[in-house]
């Protein structure tokens, strides 16, 4: 069983009476190694590292996803990155992370190179178990007696699965969905109820071959969670109200990859979705899709829309936007040097 870890800190700031502002950002924060994070984070001198908090304080959210951040036992990375925080922003008491699929040995050579124990071999890409998971950073306590992992759902277990047909009846028999992991998390709010986080970082639908794995797993990680909330697998839907939120990785109009599951998602009559926008962007003549959406700019393929934040149909939503600012203010150097992606965040209204 995967160890579910919470981390608490000292003080716990108070949120705001009226409002919750819930962000995902992917960080980029993954190294080669294990360990090498928590050195960047603890000297003090990273570049990258120091980028990102000031990018973190700036954006100053209740709770936080963060993708692309290595994971270790203990969550000694993400209790010296939240204290590190804490000196210049927003105070986080509360921590959680579990470990990823990503670098997690399944035995077989999965990506047919005559070897196994490679990145390529593990149930997601890693060079080591945990790198590149996810993490949760809140003010708010979490509930974690009632968080639900589904991390080790199988592939073929989700009803209209794609899987590439090369694959072996082995590796068809072991192989689990999420590249990184799916997660239920409640946040307990102030009047005691519960509002539960959705939160995964599925493979990006390219380095792949004519099999399209990665694209197929792509869809597939995203098509999770239609099946969920339309009741169609053995684990229940989520009680309301949620927010689903985290890296698809796919734009519904641009790039490469089978857009049908993001597109299902986004119009889901049980879920909103406010379409975060930048108020300063560049344009993107190439692309179909609105650059003001894009979450992301990439060498190769431009601005792309691959984070999301869907509150549930119930929620109200008072606000939403990407942290993008214009290009002579300083925060957009620090944005540049962290990461390619952009914080996006939506403002709720308690009630």
């Amino acid at each position: 069983m995967i160890a579910l870890l919470l981390a608490a800190f000292c003080l716990t700031p108070g949120v705001a009476a009226e409002t919750l502002r819930i962000a995902t950002w992917n960080t980029d924060l993954e190294r080669k190694g294990p360990g090498l994070l928590l050195r960047d984070i603890a000297g003090g001198k990273n570049r990258q590292v120091e980028a990102a908090l000031r990018v973190l304080a700036a954006l100053d959210a209740d709770v936080l996803l963060l993708t692309g951040f290595d994971y270790d036992h203990g969550l000694v990375a993400a209790r010296s990155f939240a204290e590190r925080l804490a000196v210049i922003g927003p105070d986080y008491p509360h921590a959680f992370a579990l470990r990823p699929n990503r670098g997690m040995q399944t035995g077989l050579d999965l990506d047919g190179d005559g070897r196994t124990g490679g990145p390529g071999d593990a149930q997601g890409w890693g060079w080591f178990s945990g790198q590149s998971g996810m993490l949760i950073l809140s003010r708010l306590p979490l509930d974690t007696a009632a968080v639900r992992d589904f991390s080790g759902f199988l592939w073929t277990a989700l009803p209209g699965a794609i899987p590439p047909h090369n694959m072996t009846p082995e590796a068809l028999a072991l192989q689990r969905l999420p590249t990184t992991g799916h997660w239920e998390v409640p946040l307990i709010l102030p009047d005691g109820s519960r509002l539960s986080l959705l939160a995964f970082h599925a493979t990006a639908p390219v380095f792949d071959g004519p099999e399209d794995r990665n694209g197929r797993r792509n869809h597939d990680e995203t098509a999770f969670w239609l099946a969920l909330l339309e009741g169609r697998l053995t684990e229940p839907p989520p009680p309301g109200p949620f927010v689903l939120l985290g890296t698809p990785n796919l734009d519904p109009e641009d790039g490469e990859g089978r857009p049908d599951a993001i597109r299902a998602l986004l119009a889901n009559p049980m879920l909103q979705d406010p379409g975060p926008r930048a108020e300063h962007f560049a344009p993107d003549p190439g692309q179909k899709g609105d650059p003001a959406l894009d979450t992301a700019v990439f060498a190769r393929t431009g601005g792309l829309r691959v984070s999301v934040i869907l509150p549930s149909a119930g929620l109200d939503v008072t606000g939403a936007g990407l942290l993008r600012p214009a290009r002579e203010d300083p925060l957009a150097a620090e944005l540049a040097a962290a990461s390619r992606h952009f914080p996006v965040w939506v403002e709720i209204r308690l009630r």
